[in-house]
């Protein structure tokens, strides 16, 4: 029995400024079935008060413990290795340099403890030469996410990892990801919601983050096909996702026929 939901945002919620369906008709059934839910998002580019107000207006209530991102997990990471924070050389948008700083990281190319990379509408060759001198002597590199687009309402875009690929070739090493598929989100998710492994749900609309991240902890999952992977795909993934439906009403749906 299903008792709680962790949910991508982009390609399941909304397109950029689209909402997905009704949400605020499929968050009141979510909430009618008495689940806990948490969003998981790769998108490290707002801070989590903007993921909050954008939520809210698409009529969807939220509140900051229940979000998690890219950026919000990076951080995490990076307390544990280095409590007493320090510098970081960050490529990324807002969402990245507030959520560091949140944290106790500031960005500077001074003796950074790490060169962090995420989505970077403003990306410049003079951050990629920083960054790959960086690397080159020898900084940790980290990228939040590795999804090289994401949905929107004209098609898809360039993501997070095209700037970590670009970033990849001028240094020569390849970055540690800290965001899905790497599992320590959803523990984090899980953690956040008191929620077992076996009693939650996992609604992503991209196999190769969201769902291959759910299969590694072995958590159950959903498929979307309002986003990036399609049902061909879908189609060809092994293990398949335990849900593959057209959009997050469609999985509600099924969740309420149980």
């Amino acid at each position: 029995m299903i008792q709680a939901l962790v949910l991508d945002m982009d390609g399941v919620l909304w397109h950029d400024s689209e909402a997905i369906g009704d949400l605020p008709a499929i968050f009141a059934k979510i909430s009618k079935l008495g689940l806990r839910v948490a969003f998981a998002t790769n998108n490290a580019t707002k801070t989590i008060d903007q993921f909050v107000e954008k939520l809210a207006s698409f009529g969807v209530k939220a509140e900051p413990w229940q979000i998690v991102t890219s950026a919000v997990a990076t951080a995490h990471f990076l307390k544990q290795q280095y409590p007493q924070g320090g510098a970081v050389y960050a490529v990324g948008e807002a969402g990245l340099l507030q959520t560091l700083a949140d944290a106790g990281f500031r960005h500077s190319a001074q003796n950074p403890v790490a060169v962090v990379a995420a989505m970077d509408r403003g990306i410049t060759y003079e951050k990629l030469k920083q960054a790959a001198r960086l690397i080159h002597a020898g900084v940790p590199f980290i990228g939040t996410n590795p999804d090289r687009t994401f949905p929107t309402p004209e098609g898809v875009a360039p993501g997070a990892g095209t700037m970590l690929a670009a970033i990849e070739a001028a240094a020569g090493v390849a970055p540690q990801i800290i965001g899905k598929p790497n599992p320590a989100m959803y523990r984090f998710a899980l953690e956040r919601l008191g929620a077992s492994i076996a009693k939650t749900l996992v609604i992503g609309d991209r196999l190769e983050t969201d769902i291959a991240g759910a299969q590694a902890l072995g958590i159950p999952c959903a498929l979307v096909l309002s986003g990036v992977s399609s049902q061909e795909q879908a189609q060809a993934w092994q293990p398949a996702p335990d849900i593959v439906a057209e959009n997050l009403a469609a999985v509600v749906r099924q969740l309420e026929s149980k």
